[in-house]
């Protein structure tokens, strides 16, 4: 559990230190470890540490400033042929980015989880810039790089939010 308390959104890396490829494959084999609906493993990732793309990013998304600093993204995306039920494809591709965010801080690598799904305008330019065909659909983006900033860990653990067996009626 250490992990997933220690995992916070980090926004600032440091710039010119590159991620590994020994990590990145355990990044990538942290994601495709992730549940899927019906086993069907949906999820597909590109791994982008070119300068140049991860420099376009925030042209793109409105949040991913902080693309301009890391050394590492991975998109996660689902393929429409092997799932259909777009709702199943985002749980599936939800669960193997949080995958990668978990690893992310086990290695102690910092990482941010950005949306691309369903925002149509960010979802068309993440297409058009890693020339994606139409049989995948980008969920998420992760940014990830070696930490420039320190965040403690946190609980957010809420007894209001948690019911037994049924609803409690107020």
């Amino acid at each position: 559990m250490d992990a997933l308390f220690r995992r916070r959104s980090i926004r600032k890396y440091i710039k010119d230190k590159p991620i590994e490829k020994e990590k990145i494959e355990m990044l990538l084999k942290a994601g495709f470890a992730a549940p899927s609906a019906r086993n069907c493993q949906p999820y597909n990732f590109i791994v982008i540490d070119d300068r140049d793309v991860l420099d376009k990013i925030p042209t793109i998304h409105p949040y991913a400033s902080m693309s301009l600093s890391a050394t590492l993204a991975i998109l996660v995306m689902g393929d429409n042929t092997l799932q259909e039920n777009v709702d199943y494809l985002l749980q599936d591709c939800s669960a193997a980015t949080e995958n990668i965010l978990i690893e992310a801080t086990q290695l102690s690598l910092g990482s941010v989880w950005l949306g691309v799904y369903p925002r149509e305008e960010r979802i068309k330019g993440i297409k058009e810039l890693l020339n994606i065909p139409k049989k995948f659909m980008p969920i998420s983006l992760i940014v990830i790089g070696y930490p420039a900033e320190k965040k403690e860990p946190s609980n957010r653990f809420d007894t209001k939010k948690v019911f037994y067996n049924i609803l409690n009626k107020e």
